[in-house]
């Protein structure tokens, strides 16, 4: 009896010396929550708990990640390879950067379709007219106004350096600030008839609301300009200033020292269009959190099959 007790506590003191504690970083974009409660559900299927913080900035969170030596963190909204330079300045021997997980993120610099064909406007170059530039000014000053990204995030920088790069920052001013506050008077400005500029990308609600393409275009550039990159140019000679990006799971080195799960993070892939509809449900009014883990989990039970596989090749790894 006492061998079979004793055998009992080791067994409890094993598995507890190798349980690790995961947190969830979320970052400030609702609408990457989705994605995020998806890896959450995925690691509980695992057999891990899963902790989640409150909301906080992308430079913020891939602090929190790196910094964290003794329980795992991770973030499932790296942008590869727009956050490229955010990742090298925290030092990628400090993290663990999975698999593709959601592709074809694409983004740029969009206008309404109605204007494009009433002034034939096709390349961001073409605000270097000041005429074409004042179509978009929304303060009187003449210069366009460009809803641009949050303060701290990486595209932002990217813009302000093809704006000088182009020659176009005396034409164009980029509005830095809250971007669901500042895309929501763009759309009350495209519903009133009006000209908009903006910068935008896929995943979001926004292109559920200003549809490419049938209310709004995508401008190219006449040729590639990038703090980080060599070209932006696609594979069909299209440029839209920007590289076509992935969504990966990234977290913190000591995820390399548990197997499964960076196997896990390595495999997971969540159709680019799946994150659209969730997106545009929340857009539609189910935007607490509560919807969004109702969201995540829906879309866990309509894809079982393809969870058990993942976490069958996980199991597998460890």
């Amino acid at each position: 009896m006492k061998k079979i007790i004793l055998s009992i506590l080791v067994l409890f003191m094993a598995s507890n010396l190798f349980a690790i504690k995961i947190t969830a970083v979320r970052t400030i974009i609702a609408e990457e929550g989705f994605q995020m409660y998806i890896v959450v559900e995925a690691l509980k299927q695992l057999g891990y708990e899963v902790e989640v913080t409150n909301p906080v900035d992308y430079v913020v969170a891939y602090k929190i990640i790196a910094q964290n030596k003794k329980d795992m963190y991770f973030m499932a909204a790296n942008w590869d390879p727009v956050q490229k330079n955010m990742l090298n300045s925290i030092g990628r021997e400090n993290l663990f950067i999975g698999g593709k997980y959601i592709e074809n993120c694409a983004q740029g610099y969009m206008i309404d379709k109605k204007t494009a064909d009433k002034y034939n406007i096709k390349y961001l170059n073409d605000l270097k007219d000041p005429k074409i530039a004042k179509l978009f000014d929304m303060t009187g000053n003449g210069k366009a106004d460009l809803a641009g990204c949050a303060p701290g995030w990486a595209c932002g920088a990217v813009m302000d350096y093809q704006l000088d790069a182009f020659g176009l920052s005396d034409n164009i001013t980029q509005n830095q600030g809250e971007y669901s506050a500042m895309i929501s008077n763009k759309i009350a400005r495209y519903n009133s008839g009006k000209p908009i500029l903006y910068y935008a990308w896929t995943p979001y609600w926004v292109s559920g609301k200003l549809v490419p393409g049938k209310d709004t275009v995508f401008l190219q550039v006449t040729h590639s300009a990038h703090p980080s990159l060599k070209s932006t140019k696609l594979s069909n000679g299209d440029d839209y200033g920007f590289a076509i990006n992935t969504q990966r799971i990234v977290a913190n080195a000591l995820t390399k020292n548990h197997k499964d799960i960076a196997k896990l993070f390595e495999i997971m892939k969540l159709n680019v269009n799946d994150v659209s509809g969730e997106n545009l449900l929340m857009a539609k009014g189910e935007n607490k959190e509560k919807d969004i883990v109702r969201h995540a989990k829906m879309w866990v039970k309509q894809n079982q099959a393809i969870l058990d596989t993942w976490i069958k090749e996980a199991k597998a790894a460890k």
